[in-house]
């Protein structure tokens, strides 16, 4: 046995940990005798620590610097990564994974930006190396590699005879240059589609082309072309693929005969909001007489339909996602598969990837088999009906079958079962609700509400959550690389800073570490004016989750094996699942290709987050509209984020982002407490901070930039939530809210 394996097997930590200790953001530079320390090395086995440092020093693998202490190898000072700008100028950089480096990310000052753009593949020089965790390192841009996109939506006006384009948003800070007036027939306040020649950058003027005139700055329907045009979507399908979905369409002939499951006989039923066209999953679920669970997770055979390499196939990778956006659809699939043939309509024949789950009386998993099948809806259910029943079952004798009406009751149940189970196990529950609007049939705004995730969609959630974790745990103990959702474990740094940001509020917090301590958090802070703010802070100490063919779990949902299956049809990973369950039930020693699944992965984590971009973007554009047209409407808000300049608010009776500068709080001076996170007026005391409920007025809205402008036009922080004056302390409020809390939990029991 050679030395380095014999030091690996008896020490109590390996090289590999050590090298990867020493790498890490957190590590200040120690010598031998601390770093020993440190790592809890015994003293008797401290000489052979020594010797595999000094092993690791001579191998490269780490550095011995001044003073005798331990330093991580000198990284490259050139790295490529992706460019993320701040509104105020600087930016940040994240790395690319092959480069290998021990930073998130890489601070980029304002003055060495250079023209790179969101989402710009950049290569940057580092500058300065930080030796305290939790910095950043500096850096400058030498050159873009590759622009993420040239074309940009902005509007249209003229100069002395010269035509310019004001880019949308606050990307760019000065305008562009298009040369003669008029060209593509653009008139001023005209919405056009610019692709840049040139990127502006500090002291150059910015060069582009006009490509398209979208229409006129105040008609509605120009922002649903806006935002199309600026995210690059697609809204027809190319005639090759429509040609082959039509094909498919046409030869689809379901037949009870073959090596499909007839579940034909079952009770299955499909929950979905009301307006749905598309169903993907229809479940079922009964007790066996020993008192288990039996759930069944049927979804739609979307793979039967989209052969790979089709020009179907190819046409739904490149949009790697359906796209959601208020009062329409950009479908993955062309709508004869999507809303027929391959949708889980009631009532008729349907093929399926059928997941049958057995579950013992608590809920813990038993059983799983997958197998292709045969359905036949009993009962198109939608959420808001669902909900109702269960607080009224007396209402649906007649609409409802009686077997229908037993099983919902059973979902009710089990569903309930699984939740508890998985909070045990450290799911953590946000509550991040979503906006939906009203549209007419002109665009325009009618109304906004919030979407609350209700029992109803908890129930199916659940559902489908257990599903896809017995695919992907299917699939592992058959030794099989398929593309997963995971989520990485947090940055611990940034769990740190989260700690500190609710301890200011006033909440107790020992470990932030400790998924369950964060959960009770959550709960502590659920139906208070903490909840938004508490719950969206930790959202953002979180990494985001994405496809990967890599086993790294997936930390928000607690779970060690996870993929997304239940969505073939608007999901693109998910018809990939399905592709490996058809080749591993054909050839059970078939293996797919790694690389080509990370390939995968990549685009669809882009096309995902691109989607729910454009999606948030037309409700802003919606939103502000009508602000715009009602400018002096008075809104009740919180704070959710505050900067030595002012504080950023979002409003409740229309949720939208607002920003109250400093010099509008005309009643004292204030100053900004940067470990707090609060504004304190310097005469009267007055405390504003994070989660303050209060009352403001829309002052002005810039179309072009999308942002609002606000101020506050009560006297004291607002009393109907049951906010206590300022002054008081954080914690003594939140004191307060939890003892209110229990106090009406014991008036309920």
């Amino acid at each position: 046995m050679n030395p380095k394996q014999d030091h690996e097997l008896h020490m109590p930590v390996s090289a590999s940990e050590v090298v990867k200790f020493v790498k890490s953001p957190e590590y200040t530079p120690l010598t031998v005798r601390a770093l020993a320390r440190k790592l809890r090395v015994p003293d008797e086995q401290y000489a052979d620590f020594r010797n595999m440092v000094k092993m690791l020093i001579s191998q490269g693998r780490l550095k011995l610097g001044k003073g005798g202490k331990i330093r991580p190898p000198d990284v490259k000072r050139l790295v490529v990564g992706v460019f993320r700008p701040a509104r105020a100028g600087y930016g940040f950089v994240k790395p690319n994974p092959s480069e290998e480096v021990p930073w998130e990310e890489i601070f980029i000052p304002a003055q060495f930006v250079k023209d790179a753009n969101r989402g710009d593949e950049v290569l940057v020089q580092i500058t300065r190396i930080p030796h305290r965790p939790g910095k950043y390192p500096e850096g400058r841009i030498v050159d873009v590699i590759e622009r993420a996109r040239t074309q940009f939506v902005g509007t249209y006006f003229e100069v002395d005879g010269v035509g310019y384009v004001r880019i949308d948003g606050t990307v760019f800070g000065e305008p562009v240059y298009v040369g003669d007036p008029g060209v593509k027939g653009a008139k001023p306040d005209d919405k056009v589609v610019v692709e840049l020649v040139r990127f502006p950058q500090p002291g150059v003027e910015g060069e582009g082309v006009i490509l398209e005139v979208l229409g006129r700055k105040s008609d509605p329907d120009v922002d649903l072309k806006t935002v199309i045009r600026e995210f690059e979507l697609d809204e027809e399908f190319p005639e090759d693929a429509l040609e082959a979905a039509r094909a498919v369409a046409q030869s689809y002939r379901p037949s009870r005969r073959g090596k499909r499951r007839d579940f034909t006989n079952e009770v299955i039923v499909t929950i979905d909001p009301r307006d749905a066209k598309d169903f993907d999953d229809a479940v079922h679920v009964h007790r066996e007489p020993d008192g288990s669970w039996i759930l069944q997770v049927h979804i739609a055979d979307v793979a039967y339909f989209v052969k790979e390499g089709s020009p179907l196939d190819r046409e739904a990778r490149k949009r790697g996602t359906s796209v959601y956006l208020p009062g329409t659809v950009l479908p993955m699939l062309p709508e004869v598969i999507s809303n027929g043939v391959a949708s889980l309509q009631e009532g008729v024949l349907r093929y399926t990837k059928s997941v049958i789950m057995r579950f013992s009386k608590t809920g813990t998993p038993l059983e799983t088999e997958i197998t292709p099948g045969l359905i036949k809806v009993t009962k198109r259910l939608d959420y808001d009906t669902v909900l109702d029943f269960w607080h009224h079952p007396e209402r649906y004798e007649e609409t409802i079958p009686p077997e229908v009406r037993k099983m919902l009751m059973d979902m009710r149940e089990l569903a309930a079962l699984l939740r508890k189970r998985r909070r045990e196990r450290g799911f953590l529950e946000l509550e991040l609700p979503e906006i939906e609007l009203e549209l007419d049939e002109h665009g325009q705004f009618v109304a906004a509400h919030v979407r609350r995730q209700d029992e109803s969609h908890q129930c199916i959630e659940e559902f489908m959550l257990s599903a896809n974790e017995a695919v992907a745990r299917y699939l592992d103990d058959r030794g099989v690389v398929f593309l997963r959702r995971i989520h990485p474990n947090p940055d611990e740094y940034k769990l740190r800073q989260f700690a500190t940001f609710v301890r200011a509020l006033g909440f107790k917090i020992r470990n932030p570490q400790d998924r369950f301590e964060l959960q009770r958090l959550l709960d502590r802070t659920r139906g208070t004016p903490f909840e938004r703010p508490v719950h969206y802070m930790l959202l953002r100490s979180m990494k985001q989750a994405v496809y990967s063919p890599e086993d790294e779990g997936h930390y928000g949902i607690a779970s060690d094996a996870y993929c997304h299956f239940t969505s073939p049809i608007r999901r693109y990973p998910d018809l990939v699942i399905h592709r490996i369950l058809d080749r591993i039930w054909r050839r059970p020693n078939w293996h797919p290709d790694v690389a080509e699944l990370r390939t995968i992965g990549e685009h669809s984590t882009f096309t995902e987050r691109r989607a729910e971009s454009a999606e948030r973007e037309l409700v802003k554009l919606k939103i502000l509209r009508h602000l715009n047209e009602n400018l002096g409407m008075i809104l009740h808000a919180y704070i959710r984020a505050i900067e030595e300049v002012g504080f950023f608010v979002e409003t409740e009776e229309i949720p939208v982002d607002g920003f109250v500068h400093i010099s509008s709080l005309a009643d004292d001076y204030y100053r900004y407490d940067h470990k707090s996170r609060t504004l304190t007026g310097v005469r009267t005391g007055r405390v504003f901070r994070l989660g303050d409920r209060l009352t403001v007025q829309v002052v002005h809205v810039d179309m072009d930039k999308r942002e609002v402008d606000l101020r506050v036009v009560d006297d004291k922080p607002d009393m109907e939530a049951g906010r206590p004056v300022a002054g008081a302390s954080a914690t003594k409020r939140a004191q307060r809210y939890e003892a209110s809390s229990s106090r009406g939990k014991k008036k309920k029991r």
